[in-house]
């Protein structure tokens, strides 16, 4: 059989050697160690890519979106009244929100953790911390639209108390606490109506008339299946240092006109002083805020005693993000906010809505407003 001839120094497959093939070397034998190495790097490397992927008890918080409380979600207005005259208002009055992740909802990975530990604008918590154990993903979202929804009647009942307008107030018996100094002569679904021959009308009646007292006894009336019945409470002090009746309260308002509050997908009562401001700036003629750019948080009782809220620095972070120049800060969070004030914005510390009411007053009617409340190390 004919061949072609073959380059020079190589061996055209179809033909054989003219050597004995024993003199042929044999295949080296294969490594079974490295083998075994590259094996169990590849197992060792997808364990590790699997248990990073796994949860961890950690909840990591970073600044979420803001909502202008005068402006729209959406297609909708954040804030609608209707029954009564409103003005449309011009500016800023945002809410700001926290993004977490972590918890029932969204679990975090340890890589999650590793970037938030990498990002000082993020904060990592033991996950006990924000969710009690057993806490279901159910239970968050149920929770946040209560606090919600509460906050929401809050803020309509603060508006209106600072406006003067008048509204009907009710205070029912939801519960007692711990070692209730009102053990066995207050029931819950109890009805409050005086305290020392008081009316009342709001918790702050309840409260001034204890303070009052010094920790005297307080003849309260309360109305129990349509029946006045009179009892004799001595207040006891609370972790605040305040006198208190030991009763837990859950308020039902009658307010002479609707305020309709449209916002999705966030929850928890942190927005509550943030609604009030809106809601004034919606039932007075002009601009609350001159048209300038204010940010805040905040919880709100009817009274209008602002309260604190987590998260507060990323807030912060967010609100400059977005453009704004005021912040408006619950007293009782300053701790959080000294050192992480971003720069470019102004932060008022308040306690009541009256203050933050005030200081974004002088804001939009251009006075100076250095010389309002802010956090110190002092």
């Amino acid at each position: 059989m004919l061949t072609s001839p073959s380059p020079e120094g190589s061996l055209d497959p179809r033909q054989t050697p003219d050597a004995d093939s024993s003199s042929v070397p044999p295949a080296p034998p294969r490594d079974t160690r490295y083998m075994i190495m590259v094996i169990s790097g590849l197992l060792a490397l997808g364990l590790g890519i699997g248990a990073a992927a796994l949860p961890v008890p950690y909840v990591i918080e970073s600044a979420g979106p803001t909502f202008n409380t005068l402006g729209k979600d959406g297609d909708k207005p954040v804030i609608s009244i209707s029954g009564r005259e409103s003005f449309p208002a011009n500016g800023n009055l945002d809410l700001t929100t926290v993004v977490m992740t972590g918890g029932p909802k969204s679990p975090a990975t340890i890589f999650d953790v590793f970037r938030a530990w990498l990002d000082s604008s993020k904060a990592i918590y033991p996950e006990e911390l924000i969710y009690p154990k057993g806490t279901t993903a159910e239970q968050t979202v149920q929770e946040g639209e209560i606090a919600m929804e509460t906050s929401q009647e809050n803020a309509f009942a603060a508006a209106l108390r600072e406006l003067d307008i008048p509204f009907e107030q009710k205070l029912n018996v939801a519960g007692l606490s711990e070692a209730s100094p009102s053990a066995g002569k207050i029931q819950e679904g109890d009805l409050l109506k005086s305290i020392n021959g008081k009316a009342i009308t709001s918790m702050s009646v309840i409260q001034g008339e204890l303070a009052a007292g010094a920790g005297a006894p307080a003849v309260v009336v309360v109305e129990r299946n349509g029946t006045p019945v009179p009892v004799t409470i001595t207040p006891t002090r609370n972790a605040a240092d305040r006198y208190v009746l030991g009763v837990l309260l859950a308020s039902d308002f009658t307010f002479p006109f609707d305020v309709s509050i449209s916002l999705e997908n966030v929850g928890g009562p942190s927005a509550g002083m943030m609604f009030a401001l809106g809601i004034i700036d919606n039932l007075t003629p002009g601009d609350l805020t001159g048209g300038k750019h204010v940010a805040g948080t905040g919880t709100i009782t009817a009274d209008g005693a602002v309260g604190p809220i987590g998260g507060i620095a990323q807030k912060m972070i967010g609100a400059r993000h977005q453009g704004a120049t005021m912040f408006l800060a619950p007293a009782a969070n300053c701790a959080d906010v000294v050192g992480h004030v971003p720069d470019g914005l102004q932060v008022v510390k308040v306690e009541t809505l009256a203050d933050a009411t005030s200081a974004v007053e002088r804001l939009g009617s251009g006075e100076d407003t250095t010389g309002l409340p802010t956090c110190t190390n002092n």
